[in-house]
C-alpha cells in the first residue's frame, strides 16, 4: 500500500472519530485519547496531523461549514427555500448541528471573536444579501446580518429539538416532518417573501 494512501486513511479516520467526539462532548469535553482510540491510531500520530485538540476542532468545523454551504446554497431572492434546505439538512444531520453549536458556545465563552472559518462564511452571506438589497430583490429596510440571523434561527428551530416534536405530536394537527418543513418555509416567507417583495415589518 502506498504510504500516502495509508497516511490519508489514518487522517480520515482521525477526522471521522473527531466529528463523533466533538458532537457528543463539545470541545472542552472531548478527549484526544478517545479520538485516537476510535481512529485506531496513537495520540502521537494524531498530533502529527493536528497540533492540538482546538486545531482539530477548527478543521472539523471548517469541513462542516463547507458541507452546509454546499448542501443549502444561499439564494437571497428565495430565502424561504434556503431556510427549508437548512432545516432539512440539520434534521438529517443533527450531529453536525451540534458540532457547530458547541463551537459557538465554547469559542465565544471568553469574549473572543468567532473563528475565522465562521467569520468568512458569515461575511460572504452578508455580502450576498447586501447585493440583493441593492438590486431591489430584497427588502432594504433590514440589516443584512439581521436577515441572516433571523432566517438561520427559524431554519434550525426544529432541527435542534426533534425529540420535542415527537413528544408534542398529539398537540399538533400534523406531526409529520413535512409539516415542520412547511412551517419553517412559511415563517420565512412572511418575513422575507421570495421574489423581492418586501415583507410586513412593524416600526
Amino acid at each position: 500500500m502506498d504510504s500516502s494512501t495509508s497516511a490519508d486513511t489514518t487522517r480520515d479516520r482521525i477526522v471521522a472519530a473527531a466529528k463523533a467526539e466533538f458532537s457528543r462532548y463539545g470541545i472542552a469535553g472531548a478527549r484526544i485519547e478517545r479520538i485516537a482510540k476510535a481512529a485506531k491510531t496513537s495520540k502521537e500520530r494524531l498530533y502529527a496531523y493536528f497540533r492540538s485538540k482546538e486545531a482539530l476542532y477548527h478543521f472539523v468545523a471548517e469541513q462542516e461549514l463547507a458541507a452546509v454551504a454546499e448542501a443549502t446554497r444561499l439564494d437571497p431572492t428565495d430565502l424561504p427555500g434556503y431556510a427549508g434546505r437548512v432545516h432539512d439538512y440539520f434534521v438529517s444531520h443533527p450531529d453536525r448541528l451540534r458540532i457547530i453549536e458547541w463551537g459557538r458556545l465554547e469559542l465565544g465563552s471568553d469574549g473572543s471573536r468567532i473563528d475565522d472559518a465562521t467569520q468568512e462564511v458569515v461575511q460572504h452571506k452578508v455580502e450576498q444579501l447586501r447585493q440583493a438589497q441593492e438590486a431591489g430583490q430584497l427588502d432594504s429596510e433590514w440589516e443584512p446580518i439581521d436577515i441572516l440571523v433571523f432566517v438561520n434561527q427559524i431554519a434550525v428551530g426544529w432541527a435542534g429539538q426533534v425529540d420535542f416534536v415527537d413528544s408534542v405530536a398529539a398537540l399538533v394537527r400534523d406531526p409529520s416532518p413535512s409539516a415542520r418543513h412547511a412551517a419553517v418555509v412559511a415563517a420565512v416567507q412572511r418575513l422575507f417573501p421570495a421574489g423581492g417583495q418586501p415583507g410586513q415589518r412593524s416600526t
